[in-house]
Protein backbone atom coordinates (compact mmCIF):
# COMPACT_ATOMS: atom_id res chain seq x y z
CA UNK A 1 0.00 0.00 0.00
CA UNK A 2 0.77 3.45 -0.63
CA UNK A 3 0.23 7.11 -0.16
CA UNK A 4 -1.09 7.43 -3.82
CA UNK A 5 -3.90 5.04 -3.09
CA UNK A 6 -6.97 6.01 -4.44
CA UNK A 7 -9.97 6.48 -1.66
CA UNK A 8 -13.20 5.86 -3.25
CA UNK A 9 -16.40 7.94 -1.64
CA UNK A 10 -19.60 5.58 -1.71
CA UNK A 11 -21.95 8.94 -0.97
CA UNK A 12 -24.02 11.17 -2.83
CA UNK A 13 -23.64 13.63 0.03
CA UNK A 14 -21.66 16.84 -0.79
CA UNK A 15 -21.10 17.29 3.27
CA UNK A 16 -19.40 14.03 3.28
CA UNK A 17 -17.44 15.23 0.20
CA UNK A 18 -16.17 18.29 1.63
CA UNK A 19 -14.76 16.45 5.00
CA UNK A 20 -13.19 13.99 3.12
CA UNK A 21 -11.35 16.48 1.02
CA UNK A 22 -9.73 17.82 4.63
CA UNK A 23 -7.48 14.51 4.68
CA UNK A 24 -5.84 15.70 1.54
CA UNK A 25 -6.57 12.11 0.05
CA UNK A 26 -6.74 11.74 -3.61
CA UNK A 27 -10.73 10.14 -4.07
CA UNK A 28 -13.66 9.99 -6.50
CA UNK A 29 -16.97 9.42 -5.69
CA UNK A 30 -19.18 6.59 -6.40
CA UNK A 31 -23.01 7.08 -5.47
CA UNK A 32 -24.33 3.88 -3.53
CA UNK A 33 -27.88 3.06 -3.64
CA UNK A 34 -29.04 0.17 -0.92
CA UNK A 35 -32.56 -0.08 0.55
CA UNK A 36 -32.25 1.96 4.04
CA UNK A 37 -35.12 0.22 5.82
CA UNK A 38 -34.11 -0.86 9.93
CA UNK A 39 -34.41 -4.48 10.48
CA UNK A 40 -36.54 -5.50 12.83
CA UNK A 41 -35.14 -4.99 16.73
CA UNK A 42 -31.60 -3.31 14.64
CA UNK A 43 -30.26 -1.17 17.10
CA UNK A 44 -29.21 2.08 16.11
CA UNK A 45 -25.79 1.40 15.98
CA UNK A 46 -25.88 -2.28 14.41
CA UNK A 47 -28.24 -0.17 11.97
CA UNK A 48 -25.87 2.46 10.72
CA UNK A 49 -22.71 0.35 11.08
CA UNK A 50 -24.78 -2.25 8.30
CA UNK A 51 -25.73 0.31 5.98
CA UNK A 52 -22.15 1.60 6.21
CA UNK A 53 -20.80 -1.87 5.03
CA UNK A 54 -23.49 -2.55 2.58
CA UNK A 55 -22.93 0.58 0.49
CA UNK A 56 -19.19 0.30 0.55
CA UNK A 57 -20.09 -3.38 -0.82
CA UNK A 58 -22.53 -1.82 -3.37
CA UNK A 59 -19.83 -0.02 -5.21
CA UNK A 60 -16.59 -2.57 -4.56
CA UNK A 61 -17.39 -3.97 -8.56
CA UNK A 62 -16.81 -0.50 -10.08
CA UNK A 63 -14.02 0.08 -8.29
CA UNK A 64 -10.46 -0.10 -9.51
CA UNK A 65 -7.90 -2.62 -8.15
CA UNK A 66 -6.18 -1.61 -4.84
CA UNK A 67 -9.21 1.33 -3.88
CA UNK A 68 -10.35 1.71 -0.47
CA UNK A 69 -14.05 2.04 -0.39
CA UNK A 70 -15.51 4.43 2.35
CA UNK A 71 -19.24 3.72 3.21
CA UNK A 72 -21.04 5.93 5.68
CA UNK A 73 -24.49 6.17 7.18
CA UNK A 74 -26.29 9.05 9.55
CA UNK A 75 -28.74 8.77 11.63
CA UNK A 76 -30.72 10.68 14.41
CA UNK A 77 -32.07 8.67 17.65
CA UNK A 78 -34.38 10.26 19.63
CA UNK A 79 -36.13 8.11 22.48
CA UNK A 80 -37.10 4.85 20.62
CA UNK A 81 -36.93 6.29 17.46
CA UNK A 82 -34.59 6.35 14.14
CA UNK A 83 -34.81 9.43 12.14
CA UNK A 84 -33.55 8.80 8.87
CA UNK A 85 -34.17 11.48 5.73
CA UNK A 86 -37.83 12.35 5.70
CA UNK A 87 -40.09 11.15 2.82
CA UNK A 88 -41.67 14.90 2.35
CA UNK A 89 -41.89 18.12 3.87
CA UNK A 90 -45.18 16.95 5.87
CA UNK A 91 -42.47 14.12 7.42
CA UNK A 92 -39.90 17.07 7.91
CA UNK A 93 -42.02 19.26 9.66
CA UNK A 94 -43.32 16.23 12.11
CA UNK A 95 -39.58 15.52 12.78
CA UNK A 96 -38.06 18.86 13.09
CA UNK A 97 -41.32 19.63 15.85
CA UNK A 98 -39.96 15.86 17.57
CA UNK A 99 -36.61 17.40 18.26
CA UNK A 100 -37.54 20.73 19.27
CA UNK A 101 -36.36 21.54 22.74
CA UNK A 102 -35.01 17.89 23.47
CA UNK A 103 -31.60 16.09 23.71
CA UNK A 104 -31.25 13.37 20.65
CA UNK A 105 -28.24 11.55 19.14
CA UNK A 106 -26.78 11.88 16.12
CA UNK A 107 -25.10 7.97 14.86
CA UNK A 108 -22.87 7.78 12.19
CA UNK A 109 -21.77 4.22 11.38
CA UNK A 110 -18.77 3.85 8.78
CA UNK A 111 -16.81 1.17 7.01
CA UNK A 112 -13.55 0.96 5.19
CA UNK A 113 -13.21 -1.67 2.61
CA UNK A 114 -10.62 -2.98 0.55
CA UNK A 115 -11.74 -5.57 -2.16
CA UNK A 116 -8.62 -6.58 -3.17
CA UNK A 117 -7.92 -8.20 -0.05
CA UNK A 118 -11.33 -8.38 1.54
CA UNK A 119 -10.22 -6.06 4.49
CA UNK A 120 -13.16 -4.41 6.28
CA UNK A 121 -12.93 -2.05 9.26
CA UNK A 122 -15.37 -0.39 10.95
CA UNK A 123 -16.67 1.94 13.28
CA UNK A 124 -19.61 4.09 15.06
CA UNK A 125 -19.39 7.79 16.47
CA UNK A 126 -22.30 9.07 19.10
CA UNK A 127 -23.16 12.58 19.45
CA UNK A 128 -25.55 14.29 21.53
CA UNK A 129 -27.33 17.42 20.19
CA UNK A 130 -29.52 19.61 22.23
CA UNK A 131 -31.70 21.78 19.98
CA UNK A 132 -33.51 24.95 20.76
CA UNK A 133 -36.57 26.01 21.13
CA UNK A 134 -37.32 27.20 17.46
CA UNK A 135 -40.74 28.32 16.34
CA UNK A 136 -43.33 27.25 13.98
CA UNK A 137 -42.17 30.31 11.71
CA UNK A 138 -38.67 28.99 12.13
CA UNK A 139 -39.71 25.58 11.15
CA UNK A 140 -41.60 26.95 8.01
CA UNK A 141 -39.28 29.20 6.94
CA UNK A 142 -36.34 26.46 6.81
CA UNK A 143 -38.71 23.92 5.31
CA UNK A 144 -39.16 26.57 2.66
CA UNK A 145 -35.44 26.51 1.90
CA UNK A 146 -35.73 22.86 0.70
CA UNK A 147 -32.44 22.07 2.86
CA UNK A 148 -34.27 19.46 4.96
CA UNK A 149 -35.16 16.67 2.66
CA UNK A 150 -31.94 15.09 2.41
CA UNK A 151 -31.05 15.33 6.01
CA UNK A 152 -31.49 12.71 8.77
CA UNK A 153 -34.00 13.86 11.52
CA UNK A 154 -34.89 17.04 8.58
CA UNK A 155 -32.28 19.25 9.49
CA UNK A 156 -28.59 20.57 9.19
CA UNK A 157 -26.27 21.68 11.96
CA UNK A 158 -24.51 23.88 9.75
CA UNK A 159 -27.29 25.94 8.60
CA UNK A 160 -26.73 29.46 9.28
CA UNK A 161 -30.26 30.65 8.96
CA UNK A 162 -31.79 27.96 10.82
CA UNK A 163 -28.95 27.25 13.49
CA UNK A 164 -31.65 24.18 15.26
CA UNK A 165 -29.04 23.59 17.86
CA UNK A 166 -29.20 25.38 21.42
CA UNK A 167 -26.21 27.35 22.79
CA UNK A 168 -23.56 24.87 24.05
CA UNK A 169 -25.65 22.33 23.00
CA UNK A 170 -23.35 19.53 21.03
CA UNK A 171 -21.64 17.39 23.05
CA UNK A 172 -18.73 15.03 20.87
CA UNK A 173 -17.85 15.12 17.34
CA UNK A 174 -19.21 18.23 15.12
CA UNK A 175 -18.47 16.65 11.67
CA UNK A 176 -20.22 13.10 13.18
CA UNK A 177 -23.36 15.39 12.92
CA UNK A 178 -22.48 16.85 9.72
CA UNK A 179 -22.26 13.12 8.35
CA UNK A 180 -18.53 12.14 8.44
CA UNK A 181 -16.30 11.83 11.61
CA UNK A 182 -13.24 12.40 10.56
CA UNK A 183 -10.77 11.53 13.63
CA UNK A 184 -13.22 7.88 13.69
CA UNK A 185 -12.24 7.71 9.61
CA UNK A 186 -8.49 8.30 10.19
CA UNK A 187 -8.07 5.41 13.05
CA UNK A 188 -10.14 3.22 11.01
CA UNK A 189 -7.64 4.27 7.62
CA UNK A 190 -4.67 3.49 9.90
CA UNK A 191 -5.62 0.20 10.06
CA UNK A 192 -5.68 -0.60 6.75
CA UNK A 193 -2.26 1.51 5.94
CA UNK A 194 -3.95 4.34 4.70
CA UNK A 195 -2.56 7.66 6.40
CA UNK A 196 -4.02 11.16 6.62
CA UNK A 197 -2.31 13.46 4.03
CA UNK A 198 -2.81 16.32 6.38
CA UNK A 199 -3.69 17.47 9.69
CA UNK A 200 -7.29 16.34 9.96
CA UNK A 201 -8.15 17.38 13.25
CA UNK A 202 -7.23 20.98 13.12
CA UNK A 203 -8.63 21.27 9.51
CA UNK A 204 -11.37 19.79 10.52
CA UNK A 205 -11.79 22.08 13.51
CA UNK A 206 -10.90 24.83 11.60
CA UNK A 207 -13.71 24.10 8.49
CA UNK A 208 -16.40 23.67 11.38
CA UNK A 209 -15.51 26.69 13.01
CA UNK A 210 -15.65 24.26 15.92
CA UNK A 211 -12.99 23.27 19.21
CA UNK A 212 -13.39 19.50 19.39
CA UNK A 213 -13.20 18.50 22.90
CA UNK A 214 -12.58 15.14 22.30
CA UNK A 215 -10.13 14.26 18.62
CA UNK A 216 -7.31 13.56 20.99
CA UNK A 217 -9.13 10.59 22.80
CA UNK A 218 -10.58 9.54 19.36
CA UNK A 219 -7.32 9.12 17.61
CA UNK A 220 -5.47 7.40 20.82
CA UNK A 221 -8.52 4.69 20.54
CA UNK A 222 -9.87 5.65 24.13
CA UNK A 223 -13.20 7.31 22.44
Amino acid sequence: MTFKIMLVLASRSPRRRQLLSLGGWMFHVLAADVDETRLPGESPDAFVRRLAREKALAVAPQTRPGAVIIGADTAVVEGDAILGKPADMAEAEQMLRRLRGRTHQVYTGIAAYRPADEHFVDDVCITDVSMRLYSDDEIRAYLATGDSLDKAGGYAIQHRGFHPVAEGGLTGCYANVVGLPLCHLVRMLKKLDVPPLADVPRACQRALRYQCPIYQAVLRGEA
